[in-house]
């Protein structure tokens, strides 16, 4: 197998009485319904670029098995928030790997979600390549000694949220790899 050579963002709602249909609604909403989709750890890859979504569905074949770090939420519960995020965190030196990670919950705005995804994709990025910084800071507090440090890039994060109506709801947050 290969080291990825891209990656693209997407997420996607779904909403059908049936749970199952529901997440296929919400696969085809982000656009990645069409292939054979293996969840895989959360690891950036070196020199990988970060692509549009319309161009990196191009390189894909339907059918085609594609590795994903994929957030997924579902509820019935009427009037509950769902959420789906995953963060990204990347290094400076692009030869080094990053981090992605995943965060589903309740009751999370989609913004509480993403900040939190993407504080821990940064903090597990931060802890391998050495960074010293206080877990119990704010999110803002650590992002300065991040940023400071010089060796963390930037980050950010990709999430859906919805409130249940009266059927199955699934949000789902994911990064496609593309070799």
């Amino acid at each position: 197998m290969s080291v990825p050579t891209k990656i693209f963002f997407t997420k996607g709602v779904g909403r059908h009485r049936e749970q199952l249909t529901s997440f296929e609604l919400a696969l085809r909403d982000a656009g990645i319904q069409k292939y054979n989709l293996v969840q895989v750890s959360s690891i950036f890859p070196p020199k990988c670029k970060i692509v549009k979504k319309e161009e990196g569905l191009k390189l894909l074949a339907p059918g085609e098995i594609v590795f994903v770090v994929m957030s997924r939420c579902c509820s019935d519960e009427p009037r509950r928030l769902v959420a789906a995020s995953v963060g990204c965190a990347l290094p400076s030196d692009r030869s080094v790997y990053g981090y992605l990670s995943e965060h589903h919950a309740f009751g999370q705005t989609e913004k509480v979600a993403g900040d939190y995804a993407e504080d821990l994709a940064a903090a597990m990025l931060a802890s391998t390549l050495g960074v010293e910084f206080d877990e119990d800071k704010s999110w803002d507090e650590k992002r300065e000694v991040w940023k400071i440090s010089g060796k963390i890039y930037r980050s950010f994060n990709i999430t859906q949220s919805a409130i249940v109506k009266d059927e199955y709801t699934t949000v789902l947050a994911a990064a496609v790899l593309v070799s």
